[in-house]
């Protein structure tokens, strides 16, 4: 009996033992299958603006002294500085409690968004947790033992049901008209002029292609800690090369991803977009002040997630431009390709009237015939 009990156990230690085998060899496929994608889609081709590494820290990583160089060469464009930085985080012991709150908003949807956070919900919340605990300490005094020897029972009480239903519908609708009405400001159709810029995320750093101005590609990464602090930058946000916007015009922002699901969000400008591989999301944004704006990746998308910054620098309007030639791109294309999505646009408004039309008419004939 001792042997087959000694027979059944070296099995069941075979079988845990290859099943641990095969856990670590998935697990080893999947990673360097992970890192092969990452690989592919990265650019191959380095240009003047690419740096040699796609992730920092395997080689030399990009100064900020050279970053600035090679921007500051370009006629008739100036790279903002430090004192230009207006969103970012606030740390806590610089100011407790804007570190646990909203970063100021710069544009006009994150500033609808802030009102109706300060106006709006934090009243109604505040009014109802003030409300609950109080109903809740006066039913632990009123009806503590000594003062309600003999309970009651209350089966029906109809004041109390009709208030405990207005109130909650009164409450939804005062959240959900100003909520409704920010959600159609974020999703608002960009105008045919809108600038195009398609953000696409990789493992683990971001390129910005702009596809109306001859399709050139900018490849961002985060600086060395160190360099970006002497530059007075802040640390894990700052970036060799920055998206340059120009300030005040609808900008048409599209995202997507060349390896795993990444997130473009820019805290003080109201603004994220998830970056899908094989989609393109897309929104528009608006930034009203010039200045230097931080987000991070807010999708979790590996080992470096938290190393995959994003810098946006919106400058006047001639600034942007004379950065654009800076970087080989041309204005030539901007309006072929505006009248091109122009037509896309009618064409599908023409289909689906022409749609619609149809199953009107479709309608009356099956209503004639019975």
């Amino acid at each position: 009996m001792g042997s087959v009990e000694k027979m059944i156990t070296a099995t069941r230690l075979r079988e845990t033992t290859h099943a641990i085998a095969l856990l670590f060899a998935a697990l080893l496929l999947a990673f360097g299958a992970q890192a092969a994608l990452a690989t592919i889609a990265a650019p191959t081709q380095p240009d003047a603006t690419t740096p040699e590494s796609a992730m920092p820290g395997e080689t030399d990583p990009v100064t900020a002294e050279e970053a600035a160089a090679a921007d500051s060469s370009i006629p008739g464009y100036e790279p903002l500085g430090p004192e230009m930085i207006k969103g970012q985080p606030t740390a806590f012991e610089d100011d407790a409690l804007k570190s646990m709150t909203f970063q100021d908003q710069y544009n006009a949807n994150g500033e609808y968004a802030l009102w109706m956070h300060d106006a709006i919900l934090m009243p109604i919340i505040t009014i109802i947790s003030l409300f609950v605990l109080g109903l809740l300490l006066w039913v632990v005094v009123r009806y503590r033992r000594g003062a309600n020897p003999v309970a009651s029972k209350t089966t029906h009480n109809t004041l109390i049901e009709v208030v405990w239903t207005v109130i909650p519908i009164i409450i939804l609708l005062v959240i959900a008209v100003p909520s409704i009405s920010l959600l159609a400001k974020q999703y608002e159709t960009p105008p045919k002029d809108a600038i195009t810029i398609k953000a696409t995320g990789y493992q683990w750093y971001w390129g910005y292609t702009y596809p109306d101005q001859g399709g050139f590609e900018i490849i961002s990464n985060m600086l060395d800690e160190a360099d970006a602090m002497d530059r007075g930058l802040p640390g894990q946000l700052a970036v060799d090369n920055r998206m340059v916007v120009p300030v005040g015009v609808p900008l048409r922002i599209q995202t997507t991803a060349a390896d795993v699901i990444h997130s473009f969000a820019l805290p003080s400008l109201w603004f994220k977009n998830d970056a899908v591989p094989g989609r393109i999301n897309e929104k528009m944004l608006i930034i009203d002040e010039p200045g230097i704006y931080y987000g991070q990746c807010s999708e979790l998308c590996g080992a470096r997630h938290g190393y995959m910054p994003i810098a946006v620098e919106a400058v006047p309007m001639d600034q942007w431009r004379a950065w654009v030639i800076g970087q080989g791109g041309s204005f030539e294309d901007a309006e072929v390709a505006a009248d091109a999505r122009e037509e896309v646009i009618n064409a599908q408004d023409g289909d689906a009237a022409a749609t619609d039309a149809a199953s009107t008419e479709g309608g009356s004939d099956a209503a004639a015939a019975e």
